[in-house]
């Protein structure tokens, strides 16, 4: 019998079981089947239990990892959901689409060769199981205060700011423009990633807990925000980045270049089959098409694309392939479904006329060291040359876009956007406006989901300290 802290030795790390890809690319489902009890019990279990878990200090929320991977080895389910969700309000999405190769199991010990445990997979497997059998959050324990929280957003940082703020017995109400919330959780990142009934299950278990929603409102618009400083004891922006980076060259505004984002919105839109969604549809099929920017974005552009029958699907990034700042999981996955990679190069112009007809690149390579200790590139002349194209995605990342009513509501930014927040310990995530809070990627710049969330639940804590609740 092996010792079972050294199970690593007899099992070797197994992922999930994938669609092939022959089936997938025929389908916007998601491409891996969950684990059984057996299969997460056992990759739990060869978890070193390192006296200092470097996943866990890897893990932007900090999740209890290596406790509830003992759990699950040894079948206490129930008990692992509650410890999961001490520390994380979307287990059960961070678990489908954080780049756990960057994170938490880049870090693992037994990464160095051995293979990392599989912690992306039983984190999702904890919540998706636990529910399927039941379980719900204790919330038996909480003591209701008169005190309500207007949150805008309900993205992942307004869900993680409702999250702490409901189990503390505070009521929050979420507003969100869309019908639907999760935002770019719903809306933009692609069902092959993400099923969307994994977020509507999340709202029912929120609503459950005593989280309101209103949905289809807009903030300065519908609902003035004067009425919720009004209204409420204090407020959260949680509203994200939506303004696309442009990259500044010619042909941008040529018919056949799209955003990324309304494009994977219109084709969510179409699949939810939310009204009006046919005619706003961007169909790519038997298009040549090129992707520009090597990020997370670019990855679900690429495969949206080849499901959607693309006749080819190119993607281009300045830096070579190490360099890539996208899920090394959705790089692998977008090879895989035959999307081409083009390195080191440059776009510089959008050809055409009347329509997009190529999209001209440089070669690039590393220059000087630039002000964030990161070489730069640098174009190499005379590398020039022209990609066919039908249709070209840019999707070079996104950039805050506050609204007009910041100003007049004194919530400083940033040059470039972003709120300014405290950071102090006493008041984390508070703007200028002491009873306004912000967090998530308008405040730090477009991030990861878990950042976002993580960020909410740290702004919810501030919340709680203003409101003097505990």
């Amino acid at each position: 019998m092996i010792e079972k802290t050294l199970q690593f030795l007899e099992f070797d790390r197994r992922e999930p079981d994938k669609m092939p890809v022959s089936e997938r690319l025929r389908v916007f489902t998601e491409i891996y089947a969950p684990y059984d009890a057996h299969g997460a019990a056992q990759q739990a279990a060869r978890c070193l239990a390192c006296g200092n878990p470097f996943c866990e200090w890897k893990c932007p929320v900090h999740n209890y990892i290596p406790n509830w991977l003992a759990l699950i080895s040894e079948g206490k389910l129930f008990e692992a959901a509650e410890l999961s969700h001490q520390t994380n309000s979307l287990p059960e999405v961070c678990g489908r689409i954080c780049p756990q190769d960057r994170l938490c199991e880049g870090a693992c010990t037994l990464n160095d060769g051995l293979g990392a445990v599989t912690i992306g997979s039983i984190e999702k497997y904890i919540t998706d199981e636990a529910l399927s059998q039941g379980w719900r959050p204790d919330m038996s324990g909480v003591r209701w205060t008169d005190k309500k929280v207007a949150i805008v957003g309900a993205g992942p940082a307004g869900l993680g700011c409702a999250d702490i703020l409901v189990r503390n017995g505070v009521k929050p109400v979420v507003f969100d423009r869309y019908a639907r919330i999760g935002g770019l959780l719903t809306f933009g990142i692609p069902p092959f990633k993400l099923d969307k009934q994994v977020v509507e299950t999340r709202r029912d278990l929120m609503q459950g807990m005593g989280v309101q929603f209103r949905l289809g409102v807009e903030i300065g618009t519908d609902l003035p925000f004067e009425a919720l400083l009004a209204d409420y004891d204090a407020v959260f922006l949680g509203m994200g980045t939506y303004q696309y980076v442009k990259g500044g060259f010619p042909g941008e505004d040529l018919p056949g270049v799209y955003e990324a984002l309304p494009y994977l919105i219109s084709n969510i839109n179409r699949l939810l089959g939310l009204a009006g969604a046919e005619e706003q549809w961007i169909n790519l099929k038997d298009q040549r098409v090129v992707v520009l920017g090597g990020g997370d974005t670019g990855m679900d552009c690429n495969r949206t694309a080849m499901r959607q029958g693309a006749r080819s699907v190119t993607c281009t990034y300045r830096r070579g392939e190490d360099d890539m700042p996208g899920s090394r999981r959705d790089y692998k996955n977008s090879k895989e479904e035959g999307v081409e990679f083009l390195f080191n190069c440059q776009p510089v112009e959008i050809i055409g006329r009347t329509h997009v007809e190529g999209v001209k690149i440089v070669q690039t390579r590393l220059g000087t060291m630039g002000p964030r200790g990161r070489r730069l590139t640098e174009n190499v002349p005379h590398s020039e040359q022209i990609i066919a194209a039908d249709a070209v995605i840019i999707a070079f990342g996104f950039q805050p876009s506050p609204p007009s009513w910041f100003e007049r509501h004194e919530i400083a930014l940033h040059p470039g956007g972003r709120v300014r927040v405290s950071s102090s310990s006493a008041r984390p995530f508070q703007t200028t406006n002491p009873k306004v809070f912000a967090g998530g990627d308008m405040v730090r710049g477009s991030d990861l989901v878990v950042t976002a969330v993580f960020e909410g639940r740290e702004a919810a804590r501030g919340i709680l300290a203003h409101l003097g609740v505990n």
